[in-house]
């Protein structure tokens, strides 16, 4: 039997396809209702598509993946591996985390579920270091405690280029989002723990990415000084349908902060586009593990 399977969810921005490079590595793609019909991230829904629907005024809802599909594929993997790792977003943003621990409980201890409190590039970041995890030989009950522990290690902040969407989920009050639209207000959102919140306002993308990389800069002198003088910390841009702002993005990034890489370029999970619509901009930064003689 092979040790350990790590499993989690499109919204760590990782697809069916990446996992034939990322071994003992599973992924569970996040459903979407669009008009009444439901789709797949990856599966039959592509980012192109959605957004297309997007911009056509689609009614778009996302859910829980269906806990049914869920426990057949652990049952699967726990014919093949003596635990399983179950990685998901993070529960201050989705029930699917409380729902999959319930669940979890009725295997008697072989599947672990990891309240890591990140999502997208900072998610994706912990899979990748499970992974490095079980290869260093260290067990699943070791490697939730080592995500769960550093869960709190990250940071993001995203430029929203519209209101239309934070309005149209409840997030803002239509006053506000018709005097935002009126004044060309961008606000400038942070996920911290998992929750997202108001971070700044601005009234350009200029300034908001000034204001992105300024946020970071004081985490990197601050709060993660220590993970960035022994080169434990990374940097990723996210975005939502506009690859080529990303990456002029990318570009002022690697000018302003020159002692830290960035590591991922990749569009937001499409749980959060559901919610900030197109055209925003992301940057993060997270603590990796760099290796098991690292963790002595």
């Amino acid at each position: 039997m092979k040790k350990i399977a790590i499993v989690t969810d499109t919204n760590a921005g990782i697809l069916q396809t990446d996992t034939e490079n990322l071994e003992n590595v599973f992924v569970i793609p996040m459903p979407f209702a669009i008009n009444g019909e439901e789709y797949f991230e990856d599966v039959n829904l592509t980012q192109e598509e959605f957004y297309r629907n997007l911009t056509d005024n689609a009614d778009i809802s996302t859910s829980q993946p269906s806990i049914g599909n869920v426990i057949e594929l652990w049952e699967n993997l726990l014919k093949s591996y003596e635990k399983v790792l179950h990685i998901p977003m993070s529960s201050s943003l989705s029930k699917t985390y409380e729902t999959a621990q319930n669940f979890s409980k009725d295997f008697n201890g072989r599947v672990l579920v990891v309240d890591n409190k990140r999502i997208s590039v900072t998610l994706k970041q912990s899979v990748l270091d499970a992974v490095n995890m079980v290869k260093d030989g260290f067990s699943a009950e070791e490697i939730k405690a080592y995500l769960e522990q550093n869960k709190l290690e990250s940071s993001i902040y995203i430029m929203v280029d519209t209101l239309k969407y934070l309005k149209k989920g409840g997030r803002i009050t239509p006053a506000a989002a018709t005097i935002g639209t009126l004044l060309k207000i961008k606000p400038v959102l942070q996920i911290q723990g998992g929750k997202l919140d108001q971070f700044t306002k601005v009234v350009n993308e200029k300034i908001a990415r000034i204001k992105m990389i300024n946020a970071i800069k004081k985490d990197f002198s601050g709060r993660f000084k220590e993970y960035v003088d022994n080169s434990e910390i990374c940097l990723g841009v996210a975005y939502t349908n506009c690859k080529e702002k990303a990456n002029i993005f990318v570009d002022q990034i690697k000018k302003e902060i020159v002692n830290v890489p960035v590591k991922f370029v990749e569009p937001l999970p499409l749980s959060i586009a559901c919610h900030i619509g197109d055209g925003a901009l992301a940057i993060a930064c997270f603590k990796i593990y760099k290796g098991k003689q690292n963790e002595k």
